[in-house]
């Protein structure tokens, strides 16, 4: 668990409210189950990382409070964001896909 999180009360599976999406994306480096990585930046700015190879992107948080990122030239996307939290200690977040309800686990390395 990162540092920034340890103050934070919460529950595995409980939503992320949209006023703490800055603290969690960007807490820590994310290590998905594939292996790749992604680094998410207090400016709005995100690298992923998979096989060598990264990518850059932005992210923000939506007028309705949503967690959506943008990767040009024109793939947009907003997720639900829950909390993963292990023996009282948060250790990722859980991104749904709004459109197409795809979930992928990201865990602070």
């Amino acid at each position: 668990m990162s540092d920034r999180l340890q103050d934070f009360d919460t529950t595995d599976g409980a939503a992320v409210a949209a006023a703490d999406i800055p603290k969690a994306v960007t807490a820590g480096r994310f290590v998905y189950s594939d292996g790749a990585t992604q680094i998410f930046t207090i400016d709005g700015q995100t690298t992923y990382t998979e096989r060598g190879h990264d990518s850059a992107g932005e992210w923000y948080v939506d007028g309705q409070g949503r967690f959506c990122s943008f990767w040009p030239p024109s793939y947009r996307a907003c997720y639900a964001l829950r909390w993963i939290v292990e023996d009282t200690r948060i250790v990722g977040v859980s991104f749904t896909g709004l459109q197409d309800g795809v979930t992928f686990e990201g865990r602070y390395a």
